[in-house]
C-alpha cells in the first residue's frame, strides 16, 4: 500500500508526522471524495515527487475519474492564483487590486465535481501556498455553502501533514545522496 510505503520513509525523529498521517487519512470524517481529493491536491502542491508518487495511486483508486481530474485542476489553478493574489495583496500599492486580472480561471466555475469539493481542495492548496486572500475567499464560500468549521479544519490539517512529510522525506532523500 502506498500509504504504508510513505510512512516507512518517515524517519524516527518525525514519528509524530507518521502518526498524524495515519490519523488525518485513516480517521478522517470527510467523505471519500473530499478526503482523497484533498490528499491528491495537497500532494501535488507539496512539490514532493516522493509524496506524490506514494499518495497518487491510492487517491486515484478512491476517486472517480472526474474527481481525480478536478483535484489535479484545483492544484494547478491554485498554483497560479495563489501567486497572483498573494502578490497583489502583499504589494503596498493597493492600486494593483483595482486592475483586471486577465487570467483564465474557467475551471473554478465548472470543475466537473460538486463546487464544495473543489473549493475545499482549492482551500487546502492555498494553505500550503500561503495565500491569505485565497484562504479567506475559499473559506467564505465553503461556510456560505453550509460547510462546518471542523470540515474546513480537516482540509488544512491534511495540508499541514502532507506538507510536513514532503519537507521531511525530501530532506532525507537529499541527505542520503
Amino acid at each position: 500500500m502506498s500509504l504504508d510505503s510513505l510512512k516507512s520513509r518517515i524517519p524516527d525523529y518525525a514519528k509524530d508526522l507518521k502518526l498524524n498521517l495515519g490519523s488525518v487519512i485513516g480517521n478522517s470524517e470527510l467523505p471519500a471524495q473530499q478526503l482523497w481529493g484533498t490528499v491528491l491536491a495537497t500532494a501535488i502542491a507539496s512539490r514532493s515527487p516522493i509524496v506524490l508518487r506514494e499518495l497518487e495511486p491510492e487517491a486515484k483508486a478512491n476517486l472517480s475519474p472526474e474527481a481525480y481530474q478536478a483535484a489535479k485542476s484545483a492544484a494547478a489553478i491554485m498554483a497560479m492564483n495563489n501567486v497572483f493574489y498573494r502578490t497583489r495583496h502583499l504589494l503596498s500599492d493597493h492600486e494593483y487590486g483595482t486592475l483586471r486580472a486577465g487570467l483564465r480561471m474557467n475551471v473554478i466555475g465548472n470543475p466537473g465535481v460538486e463546487k464544495v469539493d473543489f473549493e475545499l481542495w482549492s482551500f487546502a492548496v492555498s494553505a500550503i501556498n500561503g495565500c491569505g486572500m485565497c484562504l479567506d475567499s475559499h473559506e467564505q464560500v465553503l461556510r456560505k455553502a453550509g460547510v462546518e468549521r471542523e470540515t474546513v479544519q480537516e482540509a488544512f490539517k491534511i495540508a499541514s501533514v502532507v506538507q510536513a512529510i514532503a519537507v521531511t522525506v525530501d530532506a532525507e532523500a537529499v541527505l542520503a545522496e
